[in-house]
């Protein structure tokens, strides 16, 4: 399978999650690269935006700033060894993360399997794009659906597809965690909760923002609006503790 490299390495950490349902249980992470969006605000853009490709970034215009190459940022691995390095922590939950996990869904069900069959609780993040088959949705316990808004600068096309948001929303395993940059992103948030049927209980909101001061900036009022609605509200707990880092 294809992961992200951090340190020359594959991408595999012990940390905590830090947001949504689990948020603030220890977690072993493991990060897949490729992803089939484009978030213009995405923090893991190495896993995704490619030399050559037209993708706008909120990074363009930092200094120093470049689009990845390729073939420097992926680590081919395959599940056993994945597996190894799992079990080099005394942890029992997995998340599996990106990019987009779903893009190597039969890759992963490899290794989803063989973290069952060794009792593992095992978590998978995903964009809500791609319907997981039969096979691999038999052996996971928790999806935490991000659906992307307007503010990720992903067209309607590719960030909602019916039959996957039908999928997600009918089955016990999901929560939904959607980014709020600005009050306006509740009309997007109302309407596809109803159009749906997602119970409020299952939704989170998170603030956007890679540094404490632009989440504490939302918090407030994004507080406010879950009290309302009777929705969770997620905040991003390793930027709180560590920062915007990698691997933590």
């Amino acid at each position: 399978m294809k992961l992200a490299k951090l340190n020359g390495r594959p991408e595999i950490f012990y940390s905590i999650q830090g947001e949504g349902k689990s948020m603030g249980k220890p977690a072993i992470f493991v990060r897949t690269s490729l992803c089939n969006l484009h978030c213009v605000w995405c923090d893991t853009d190495y896993t995704w935006n490619w030399e050559k490709t037209p993708f706008k970034h909120v990074n363009d215009n930092k200094a120093g700033y470049s689009k990845y190459k390729k073939e420097e940022w992926i680590a081919e691995i395959d599940a056993d060894e994945v597996l190894s390095k799992i079990k080099e922590h005394s942890c029992k939950r997995v998340i599996l993360t990106g990019g987009e996990p779903l893009m190597q869904q039969k890759e992963l069900t490899i290794l989803a399997q063989l973290l069952h069959d060794d009792g593992y609780f095992i978590e998978v993040e995903t964009n809500g794009t791609l319907k997981p088959a039969p096979d691999f949705d038999s052996i996971i316990n928790q999806y935490n659906v991000s659906p992307k808004l307007s503010n990720s600068d992903n067209s309607i096309q590719l960030r909602e597809k019916e039959d996957v948001y039908k999928f997600f929303s009918k089955s016990d395993k999901s929560s939904f965690k959607f980014v709020i940059d600005d009050p306006k992103d509740l009309d997007e948030v109302t309407k596809l909760i109803s159009k749906y049927n997602i119970h409020p209980s299952d939704v989170y909101l998170m603030p956007q923002g890679t540094n404490g001061a632009a989440l504490n900036q939302k918090q407030q009022w994004l507080i406010e609006i879950c009290k309302k609605h009777g929705y969770n509200y997620t905040d991003r707990l390793h930027i709180h503790i560590y920062g915007d880092k990698r691997g933590v």
